[in-house]
Protein backbone atom coordinates (compact mmCIF):
# COMPACT_ATOMS: atom_id res chain seq x y z
CA UNK A 1 0.00 0.00 0.00
CA UNK A 2 1.10 3.67 -0.83
CA UNK A 3 -0.18 6.38 1.20
CA UNK A 4 0.58 9.69 -0.31
CA UNK A 5 -1.07 13.14 0.47
CA UNK A 6 -3.06 15.21 -2.35
CA UNK A 7 -3.69 18.66 -0.90
CA UNK A 8 -4.08 20.90 2.44
CA UNK A 9 -7.55 22.76 2.41
CA UNK A 10 -7.77 25.96 3.37
CA UNK A 11 -11.70 27.15 3.93
CA UNK A 12 -13.09 30.97 2.88
CA UNK A 13 -16.25 32.47 3.07
CA UNK A 14 -15.71 34.10 -0.67
CA UNK A 15 -13.95 32.59 -3.33
CA UNK A 16 -13.91 35.32 -5.52
CA UNK A 17 -12.24 37.67 -2.55
CA UNK A 18 -9.73 34.58 -1.95
CA UNK A 19 -8.81 34.37 -5.68
CA UNK A 20 -7.79 37.80 -5.80
CA UNK A 21 -5.65 37.41 -2.03
CA UNK A 22 -4.14 33.96 -3.05
CA UNK A 23 -3.47 34.17 -7.37
CA UNK A 24 -3.58 38.09 -7.56
CA UNK A 25 -1.57 39.57 -4.43
CA UNK A 26 0.52 36.61 -2.96
CA UNK A 27 1.13 35.43 -6.64
CA UNK A 28 0.18 31.50 -6.04
CA UNK A 29 -0.14 29.90 -9.27
CA UNK A 30 -3.23 28.20 -9.93
CA UNK A 31 -3.71 25.04 -10.87
CA UNK A 32 -7.56 24.55 -11.30
CA UNK A 33 -11.08 25.57 -9.89
CA UNK A 34 -14.63 24.94 -9.16
CA UNK A 35 -17.52 27.19 -8.40
CA UNK A 36 -16.62 25.63 -4.53
CA UNK A 37 -12.84 25.28 -4.78
CA UNK A 38 -9.17 26.45 -6.18
CA UNK A 39 -6.10 24.45 -5.67
CA UNK A 40 -2.84 26.04 -6.43
CA UNK A 41 0.88 24.37 -7.03
CA UNK A 42 -0.19 22.78 -10.56
CA UNK A 43 2.01 20.08 -10.72
CA UNK A 44 3.13 19.78 -7.56
CA UNK A 45 2.23 16.11 -5.38
CA UNK A 46 0.94 18.08 -2.33
CA UNK A 47 -1.42 21.38 -3.58
CA UNK A 48 -2.89 23.79 -1.50
CA UNK A 49 -7.02 24.09 -1.74
CA UNK A 50 -9.05 26.88 -0.96
CA UNK A 51 -12.40 26.14 -0.86
CA UNK A 52 -15.90 27.51 0.53
CA UNK A 53 -17.03 26.63 4.21
CA UNK A 54 -20.51 25.49 3.82
CA UNK A 55 -20.82 23.06 6.49
CA UNK A 56 -20.84 24.08 10.22
CA UNK A 57 -17.54 22.42 10.44
CA UNK A 58 -16.02 24.04 8.02
CA UNK A 59 -16.87 27.41 8.74
CA UNK A 60 -15.18 26.77 12.29
CA UNK A 61 -11.97 26.81 10.66
CA UNK A 62 -12.28 29.87 8.73
CA UNK A 63 -9.89 32.80 10.15
CA UNK A 64 -7.62 31.11 11.95
CA UNK A 65 -3.78 30.34 11.98
CA UNK A 66 -3.25 27.12 9.02
CA UNK A 67 0.47 26.00 10.84
CA UNK A 68 0.95 26.36 6.77
CA UNK A 69 4.55 27.69 6.07
CA UNK A 70 5.14 29.02 2.40
CA UNK A 71 8.69 28.92 0.96
CA UNK A 72 9.06 32.34 -1.35
CA UNK A 73 11.45 33.29 -2.89
CA UNK A 74 11.75 37.18 -3.19
CA UNK A 75 10.14 37.41 0.31
CA UNK A 76 10.74 41.37 0.28
CA UNK A 77 9.12 42.32 -2.60
CA UNK A 78 6.22 40.02 -2.19
CA UNK A 79 5.66 41.67 0.97
CA UNK A 80 6.08 44.74 -0.47
CA UNK A 81 3.53 43.83 -2.83
CA UNK A 82 0.97 42.36 -0.54
CA UNK A 83 1.12 45.58 1.99
CA UNK A 84 0.19 47.75 -1.25
CA UNK A 85 -2.73 45.76 -1.67
CA UNK A 86 -3.20 46.10 1.40
CA UNK A 87 -2.83 42.97 2.64
CA UNK A 88 -2.99 42.45 6.76
CA UNK A 89 0.24 41.01 8.44
CA UNK A 90 0.01 39.41 11.58
CA UNK A 91 3.83 39.76 11.73
CA UNK A 92 5.70 42.29 10.03
CA UNK A 93 9.11 40.74 7.48
CA UNK A 94 11.51 40.30 9.64
CA UNK A 95 15.31 38.98 9.80
CA UNK A 96 16.86 35.91 11.39
CA UNK A 97 19.72 34.03 11.44
CA UNK A 98 18.21 31.21 9.61
CA UNK A 99 16.63 33.73 7.31
CA UNK A 100 13.53 35.93 7.07
CA UNK A 101 10.20 35.33 7.99
CA UNK A 102 6.20 37.28 7.78
CA UNK A 103 2.86 36.29 8.66
CA UNK A 104 -0.09 37.46 6.55
CA UNK A 105 -4.03 36.30 6.58
CA UNK A 106 -6.16 36.57 3.57
CA UNK A 107 -9.42 38.21 4.26
CA UNK A 108 -10.69 36.11 5.75
CA UNK A 109 -7.93 36.07 8.86
CA UNK A 110 -6.78 32.74 7.81
CA UNK A 111 -2.68 32.93 8.83
CA UNK A 112 0.14 31.94 6.83
CA UNK A 113 4.15 32.27 7.69
CA UNK A 114 6.20 32.78 4.56
CA UNK A 115 9.71 31.72 4.77
CA UNK A 116 12.62 32.49 2.85
CA UNK A 117 15.98 31.04 3.93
Amino acid sequence: MSITMKNVVVFVTDLNRAKAFYADQLGLPLAGESQMMMEFFPGAKTTLGVALALQDDAKALVGRHTGITLHVKGLVKVCERLQTAGARFIEPLEESPWGKMAVVADPDGNQFALVEM
